[in-house]
């Protein structure tokens, strides 16, 4: 969400100075472009040398910088911004906002910004109650500004009470959320299974295949993207979602994954079903290591419950379902009658006899199958790339 953004933060005079620091620090982590404009009277409470730091950007204070008067642009800042967040705000600045006082490179930037501006006050209870600061803060939100609303908590002033500054991770979260609001699938709950299932058959040793769980990783953090609110469920992979949209559940056999998907489906406006799940368990299982020996070790397999057979009776009218087809032959004929048989709204046919497509590759060849049979082949590509056909194809269905 924050990615690759360009985002200015303003500090102004207030002890809730010091988390600057720790909201510089969230928003590199989730991978944003920072620079900090700080208030004259805000390096009193937090050095710009700290924030220069962790930004890896000069800070600024002033309109002329340096001994060689550098003209610094605040035009040039607000037009660089994706996003303008001033945190602490104090009552002070607040209300020169509302006045459009400019006497700060921050309030210039301010007053120039065309991107969204958020700002989260910090200051004493009694400054936070007073009727000036409600007044002000109902006409920065109908300018079209991001209220971030200070918690109830002890005060610097030792009074406890509503007027401290909201911690920096809620901030993070709160711009992620109101970013992601007009995304196509903002308010979608997507449940997404990926990787393969273990089956034991002893302590040491199973029956598996080679799904990475990539394919799926990549719908999630595309579905993430888009605005859903994601159910990762992951098979045996070392794959990890840094994402605060993303629930990753991670699981071991197949009957681990049917009863994490029971437990999410209901909920999900879509469903997608890119694991591998085992089609066979060990029926019965050893308890302990099982030694070598001369002759033949003979195994019984029975069947696993078919996850997305089962699924597919509860689905909803409202619900969107997409399958995948890993084939290595009659491969469009055996899409089609899982697309069938599954009650799917769209089937993904990848092939193992495409070079470069499949599992352990980072690429992989599909072709989407939908319920109107309507067909559609898309040529090889990263499975990044991938998970976009995938997911556009999802949000046309739902538009």
């Amino acid at each position: 969400m924050l990615k690759s953004k360009n985002v200015i933060l303003g500090v102004t005079a207030s002890i809730a100075a010091y988390k600057s620091a720790f909201i510089v620090r969230e928003f590199k982590k989730a991978g944003a472009l920072v620079k900090v404009i700080q208030t004259d009277a805000s390096l009193d409470f937090v050095t710009p040398l700290t924030l220069s730091t962790l930004s890896e950007n000069t800070v600024l204070t002033k309109m002329v910088e340096g001994d060689t008067k550098d003209w610094i642009s605040h035009v040039d800042l607000a037009q660089w911004a994706d996003l303008l967040l001033i945190a602490p705000v104090t009552a002070k600045t607040m209300a020169k906002m509302v006045a459009g006082e400019c006497d700060s490179l921050l309030l210039a930037t301010y007053l120039s910004a065309k991107c969204p501006v958020y700002f989260a006050p910090a200051m004493d209870l009694d400054m936070y109650k007073h009727s000036s600061t409600k007044q002000n803060i109902e006409k920065l939100i109908s300018f079209g500004n991001k209220f971030i609303a200070p918690t109830f908590g002890e005060l610097a002033s030792g009074l406890v009470g509503k007027g401290r500054m909201a911690e920096p991770e809620d901030i993070i979260d709160f711009i992620k959320k109101d970013l992601s609001a007009d995304l196509p699938l903002s308010k979608k709950k997507v449940l997404i299974t990926a990787g393969p299932t273990y089956e034991p058959i002893d302590p040491v040793r199973f029956i598996g295949n080679h799904s990475s769980g990539k394919m799926g990783y990549h719908l999630a953090m595309q579905a993430a993207k888009m605005g859903a609110e994601v159910t990762l469920i992951m098979g045996p992979s070392d794959l990890k979602v840094e994402n605060s949209n993303v629930l990753q559940i991670n699981v071991k056999t197949a009957k681990d994954m049917q009863r994490s998907v029971k437990d999410h489906f209901e909920d999900a406006d879509i469903a997608i079903f890119s694991a591998a799940v085992s089609d066979y368990k060990i029926e019965n299982i050893a308890s302990q290591k099982v030694k070598k020996s001369n002759g033949n070790w003979d195994i019984s397999l029975t069947k696993t419950n078919d996850i997305l057979l089962e699924i597919s009776q509860e689905k909803k009218e409202n619900q969107i379902l997409v399958g995948f087809a890993l084939e290595t032959e009659n491969e469009l004929e055996n899409a089609k009658e899982k697309l069938i048989n599954k009650n799917l709204d769209m089937i993904v046919l990848n092939s193992l006899n495409e070079k470069g497509a499949g599992f352990g590759y980072d690429s992989n060849k599909i072709t989407i199958i939908e319920k109107d049979n309507k067909i559609e082949e898309f040529e090889l590509k990263h499975k990044r790339e991938v998970a976009k056909d995938i997911i556009s194809k999802i949000i046309l269905k739902i538009s």
